[in-house]
């Protein structure tokens, strides 16, 4: 079982990216494989809609993503940590997840290629957010939750919360537990 970690905001060590070590031990500590991406360290840019993945199944921007991609591919299981910036995900995460679109065809199916890989795939999310009402980022939620519905990809859940300072977050031993716990689910 390999779980791959996907940090989506560039404040290394900060809140989001806590919590993802914290889910990343719990994967670890039920027997997975674990490994971190962290976008920010990471070229990737945004779609550029030129429709060529649709034919081939492979980006025709030649940057970070194509790796990114494999990394995906070989994963079980995917925990994505974003904070929220003005009320969206990151930069960072929403050019990585735009670029998901080379995994499909042009009437937005699977590649054939593709499938095979990503059919049983988890997907989870943590977010953090300034806000004390962590609904704040219920629009991020709704992107993943909304891509893995449409893909046929599990959904294991969201852990959400509230912190701002960096570091606020070792303070929630709640959210923490969650990451934790969320981290054990995808090990499963």
């Amino acid at each position: 079982m390999k779980v791959l970690g996907i940090l989506g905001s560039p404040r290394v060590g900060g809140n989001s990216d806590i919590l993802l070590d914290q889910a990343l031990a719990g994967a670890k500590d039920s027997g997975a494989e674990v490994e971190k991406i962290v976008l920010a360290h990471k070229k990737i840019s945004g779609c550029l809609d030129c429709e060529k993945c649709d034919e081939t199944g492979v980006c025709a921007v030649k940057d970070d993503m194509l790796e990114i991609h494999e990394r995906i591919l070989e994963a079980d299981s995917i925990i994505h940590s974003v904070p929220v910036y003005f009320w969206s995900m990151t930069a960072q995460m929403k050019a990585y997840l735009d670029r998901w679109c080379a995994f499909f065809d042009a009437e937005w199916r699977w590649h054939r290629s593709y499938y095979p890989r990503m059919k049983g795939k988890k997907i989870g999310l943590i977010t953090v957010c300034g806000d004390l009402d962590v609904s704040t980022a219920d629009p991020i939620v709704h992107s993943f939750k909304t891509t893995t519905q449409f893909t046929g990809l599990k959904w294991m859940g969201v852990v959400q919360a509230s912190a701002s300072k960096k570091g606020d977050i070792n303070s929630n031993e709640t959210a923490k537990k969650e990451a934790y716990d969320l981290g054990r689910k995808a090990a499963v």
